[in-house]
């Protein structure tokens, strides 16, 4: 399995646009390109799908064991040609301070892969060394094996930093790339705008895959992924429960999906229909759950309170009994109404009494550890398990609300906030919490089998 980790000095240094140029040369060089995350990111994966035609993947060492990361890893990478894993934020950066907790150098070490370490060389020469070494030196188990080097004025500002780098730290220089206005992604108030919403996308994925061809040596970087290990890892396999039917939303509105979560509702027996909240009359025929998943509802309020029959269409099936499941985007689209940063109202679909409010900065923001007080369709009272939050929308309180979450945040060992999320009512649950279902595979179990009762007419 050739593969290396696209790892960053540092948040905003470039990772996404390299790594997306990088898969579109190599793609466009004929190989087969599987992509992966590091961490709790949707918007990212999708802009690798789009590149690879590959469904990206996310690995989390926060969220995920070891065994759960590795069956992800080996079981989509084994038959690509290459498989590149962008890190996230920079290389050592993770959950607090701990050394090898959710970090992209703590992937690096799991899948035995070699990293090529991007650094902002504007303003720098020889100092850029000094920042190549203390990677390097921080945690020798972490393999560096070459430097891409991003904000670059031109090639002799590259060979500058280039001699220095090589010279005083033993580590390949395999390319730079030059500031281009034109290569950039536009983003908004969660990270990038998605790229279903990016307009010229195939354009501009080219013409950063050229500059990338230009100035980074491609063949040093294949030669660096073929040197990483032999990894003995055989996938797991599940048991199907039962076949069952589950709408699950999927447009501009809502995208925001592990890939994994989907498929292993697929293993144990699900079959997924797509819909669109967005186009759609109403929700496909014959089905025996709904997945409402994250993305923003709040951008297109107008559109969603416009298809009045889709929102009916959804409350008449909950207030039916349908299992029905929602995170963050898909739980304010249950909710009465949304409010926009501009104090516009939007109608939702009205299960919850409720108004889901945009705010103008992070609510809840990073990983938190979840304890269920009550029973719902995903699980029982005292199961606990791991998840993410971002957000910037707060639901409006109200004193009849019985909360199946308590929610608690750490940093490091030391627990700093604690507050409730989760509202049930029917057969439906919705909460801000975004969940991989790797880290608790008794979740998705659980929403197959209320799928299975419904089916059943139980």
């Amino acid at each position: 399995m050739s593969r290396i980790v696209l790892g960053g000095s540092q948040s905003g240094v470039g990772k996404t646009t390299i790594s997306l140029g990088i898969m579109a040369a190599l793609k466009k060089r004929g190989l087969n390109v599987q992509s992966f995350k590091v961490g709790p990111d949707y918007i990212d994966p999708a802009f690798h799908t789009f590149v690879t035609g590959n469904k990206s993947r996310n690995l989390d060492s926060f969220m995920l064991e070891e065994d759960k990361i590795l069956d992800i890893f080996c079981k989509n990478s084994y038959d690509k040609d290459i498989n590149i894993i962008e890190g996230v934020m920079g290389l050592y950066d993770g959950f607090g301070t701990k050394k090898d907790c959710g970090s992209t150098a703590h992937i690096s070490k799991i899948t035995k892969s070699p990293v090529i370490l991007i650094i902002n060389g504007k303003g720098m020469s020889s100092s850029g060394a000094a920042l190549v070494l203390g990677y390097k030196m921080y945690d020798e188990d972490v393999n560096i094996k070459g430097v891409i080097i991003n904000n670059v004025s031109n090639e002799v500002h590259y060979n500058l930093l280039r001699e220095s780098i090589e010279r005083d730290t033993n580590i390949k220089c395999v390319g730079y790339l030059k500031p281009n206005d034109n290569i950039s992604l536009e983003s908004r108030h969660l990270g990038l705008v998605p790229s279903v919403e990016v307009q010229n996308l195939r354009n501009k994925i080219e013409e950063i895959g050229e500059m990338v061809s230009e100035t980074i040596d491609l063949d040093e970087i294949i030669r660096i992924s073929k040197s990483a290990p032999k990894i003995d890892y055989v996938p797991k396999r599940r048991e199907k429960i039962d076949t069952v039917n589950i709408a699950v939303a999927m447009d501009k509105a809502f995208n925001f999906y592990y890939q994994e979560n989907l498929e292993l509702l697929e293993e144990l027996g699900a079959n997924l229909i797509y819909f669109s909240p967005l186009k759609d009359e109403g929700l496909p025929e014959n089905i025996d759950g709904l997945y409402l998943g994250g993305g923003f509802p709040e951008v297109f309020g107008k559109e969603l309170e416009e298809n009045e029959s889709m929102r009916k269409s959804i409350l008449d099936c909950i207030e039916n009994g349908l299992p029905t499941y929602a995170e963050c985007g898909g739980f304010m689209y249950l909710c009465n109404e949304i409010e926009n940063l501009a104090k516009d109202t939007y109608k939702m679909v009205g299960l919850y009494d409720t108004r889901a409010k945009m705010t103008k900065r992070l609510q809840r923001f990073g990983y938190v550890h979840v304890n269920m007080v009550e029973d719902c369709i995903i699980g029982n009272e005292g199961q606990r398990f791991k998840a993410h939050e971002f957000h910037r929308s707060i639901i409006e309180e109200k004193d009849e609300f019985h909360y199946v979450y308590k929610v608690d945040k750490y940093r490091n060992e030391r627990k700093i906030k604690s507050w409730k999320c989760g509202l049930k009512k029917y057969n439906a649950f919705g909460a801000y919490g975004h969940i991989h279902f790797y880290t608790n595979e008794e979740i998705p179990k659980n929403f197959m089998k209320n799928c299975i009762r419904y089916k059943k007419g139980e």
